[in-house]
């Protein structure tokens, strides 16, 4: 395949990757002059009807969707000699952020958010488009070297118009796919946020919110059990992060955010240090339930194991799990596998009921009425019952006096595990003061503007801000707008400055590996110029900082060339005009210089030579001389 051209202009210079239906190829756009990426059907599918339809409907679907944050689609045709389809899309450098993840573990939380916010625009563009991606999971987003996202690999993808499929089938990954994706049910955008969803909570914690032996194992769990919050793992991640997390991972579709924009503009608040709007605030625990399992319909495929095609894409589109063929004796053994299949899910529910409301009841409490008490009243009443106080907001109200509790996530009455969080709404009462925008100032200055409108100004916790300076506010509670009365505390949360990361020291690796590691560590690369060093040529031979960073941060490299050649010394070309043939091979051969001349010179003398007399040239060089009959011409001087 290495050098083939296909279409009369993309022709193959490296392989960089095969997956389930398809080889990715490197190769350079003859007519533009560009690298793109070229995926290829592999042969066993390019006959296969389904293949072939699903293959061009990913480069028609993917090719409408323009957005900064999906991998863009130039073309895409049928070649006759191999006899298969291929797609010609945008080259991306960089890693996976399963790569990222699994090489780091858990990445920076506010590098984690930016990429969330980023494949949410995405799937906003795709669900615009009534696309539903169907298989979000870090192998197919990638982290390019300035930090961005990209997502890729549409290739089980579809218009909800289409009908490709049988009803119901279960496609994707099952350590991403959603309660309902796992049950074989209509799909719709909510599916994708669930699974970006699961991708932010591995990325902050490392680790996969829902594991096991096999698929469906998985599949059960996605559909039966509450992730473990994501604080229960580092308690240093921000409690904003967490239940923007947990709100995409809901059971219940309707529950999640509305649309993949809110979930953007949710994770934006969170990098501005925005408390999150009553629109889209929840709480960050939730009570545990068992939604109905429904057994897969008979036409349901059944999902496939995992592992086989683990191979990492480098290119604008990697191998996806797309569907694999079977042969005849698999398909008749259908029926009796998807009967099995619908049994074990019903059994494991039966279980985890059972584990969940009898044998751990002990380990069960109820939830107090806290709604009418003070904040302080009802932090103790909570933590009196072996519950935690989660988290905390403000909002107006016509009927409960300022500084009260006006709701309250569990509900009084409920049955919940030891150390579950218990998240409460203060009310900041009727008032028709709006708190002014104090977001910027200093505490002196937020202070005086608050003091001006009749509000106390309270120093709240310090935060890590990356557009914020040090010292100065990021934000209130209650946030800025919110309308309040006469004497109420606005307490202000103030930077903290730029959250500190340090930058890998990566001078001596290979030019993918360096960037690997920067990118995963939340820092931008850009290239200087390659400088000769002791390094081995495409090593990193130079990077402007090491040490104490901040995230974002842009590092510079340069890659070494390799060793500096030696100079090759040169030498001032003799006069050899005047000189017999013997004479001028002895002048020029002292100095490391070959006479050039041709025909029979026998008795001749050099009429004129090139290089010229007095010229420097490199040792080994040539001169050339003309011989002529006759008399000589004044013997000349040597210098």
């Amino acid at each position: 395949m290495i050098d083939k051209v296909f279409a009369g202009r993309y022709r193959i210079t490296e392989k960089i990757g095969i997956g389930g239906m398809a080889e990715v190829y490197k190769a350079t756009d003859e007519t533009l002059g560009r690298t793109v990426a070229v995926k290829v059907m592999l042969p066993q599918y390019a006959s296969d009807e389904t293949f072939a339809v699903r293959f061009k409907q990913e480069a028609q679907a993917a090719a409408n969707l323009q957005s900064p944050y999906i991998v863009n689609i130039y073309d895409w045709g049928f070649e006759q000699t191999s006899q298969t389809y291929y797609i010609v899309m945008e080259y991306i450098r960089g890693t996976d952020l399963k790569t990222a993840i699994t090489q780091r573990g858990a990445i920076n939380q506010r590098k984690v958010a930016e990429i969330g916010a980023q494949v949410s625009a995405a799937l906003g563009v795709a669900h615009s488009y009534d696309i539903i991606h169907r298989d979000i999971k870090p192998q197919n987003i990638m982290v390019q070297p300035d930090g961005n996202a990209k997502v890729m690999d549409f290739g089980i993808a579809r218009a909800n118009s289409a009908n490709l499929t049988q009803t119901g089938s279960v496609l994707g990954t099952a350590y991403y796919v959603s309660p309902e994706q796992a049950q074989g049910k209509e799909l719709s955008p909510a599916t994708d946020i669930y699974s970006l969803g699961v991708v932010l909570y591995e990325a902050v914690t490392g680790r996969v919110p829902f594991d096991g032996s096999d698929a469906v194992s998985i599949a059960v769990k996605q559909v039966n059990e509450m992730p473990t919050p994501p604080r229960a793992f580092d308690n240093t991640i921000d409690e904003s992060l967490e239940a923007i997390i947990l709100k995409a991972m809901r059971k219940n579709p309707s529950e999640r955010y509305r649309t993949a924009d809110e979930m953007r503009m949710a994770l934006s608040d969170y990098l501005q240090g925005k408390p999150l709007s009553s629109a889209r605030q929840e709480a960050r625990t939730q009570v545990i339930t068992t939604p109905a399992v429904v057994p897969p319909a008979a036409a349901t495929a059944v999902m496939p194991e995992l592992g086989g095609n683990a191979t990492h894409m480098r290119a604008g589109g990697s191998g996806s799990s797309g569907s694999r063929g079977h042969s005849s004796s698999q398909r008749s053994n259908a029926p009796l596998i998807v009967t099995l299949v619908a049994l074990l899910v019903v059994l494991f529910a039966a279980i985890a009921v059972y584990f969940i409301y009898c044998s751990n009841d002990e380990a069960r409490v109820e939830v107090p009425q806290v709604v009418q008490t003070t904040e302080d009243e009802a932090k103790r009443l909570i933590q009196a019952e072996q519950l935690d106080v989660g988290e905390i907001t403000h909002e107006n109200s016509e009927t409960v006096a300022a500084g009260l509790v006006v709701s309250q996530n569990p509900t009084a009455g409920s049955r919940v595990a030891v150390g579950t969080k218990v998240n409460l709404v203060i009310s900041i009462g009727s008032g028709n003061i709006e708190v002014p925008n104090v977001v910027g100032m200093t505490p002196a200055e937020a202070e005086l503007a608050l003091s001006n409108l009749s509000l106390q100004f309270e120093a709240g916790e310090s935060k890590s801000d990356a557009n914020i300076e040090s010292g100065k506010i990021i934000a209130t509670t209650p946030p800025v707008g919110s309308k309040v009365a006469a004497g109420t505390k606005i307490v202000c949360i103030i930077s903290s400055g730029p959250e500190s990361a340090q930058i890998p020291n990566v001078i001596g690796f290979w030019k993918t590996d360096a960037e690997n590691t920067l990118v995963a560590a939340g820092f931008v690369v850009v290239y200087d110029e390659d400088i000769f060093s002791g390094q081995d040529a495409g090593r990193v031979a130079n990077q402007s900082q090491v040490g104490a960073g901040t995230p974002g941060q842009t590092v510079t490299l340069a890659l070494s060339k390799g060793l500096e050649p030696t100079p090759t010394p040169t030498v001032s070309v003799p006069n050899i005009v005047g000189m017999t043939l013997d004479t001028a091979s002895n002048a020029l051969a002292s100095r490391g210089l070959i006479l050039d001349y041709s025909g029979d010179v026998t008795g001749m003398t050099i009429t004129s030579q090139t290089p010229a007399a007095g010229e420097s040239v490199d040792e080994g060089t040539a001169v050339t001389a003309i011989f002529s009959a006759g008399d000589p011409p004044e013997p000349p001087e040597q210098d």
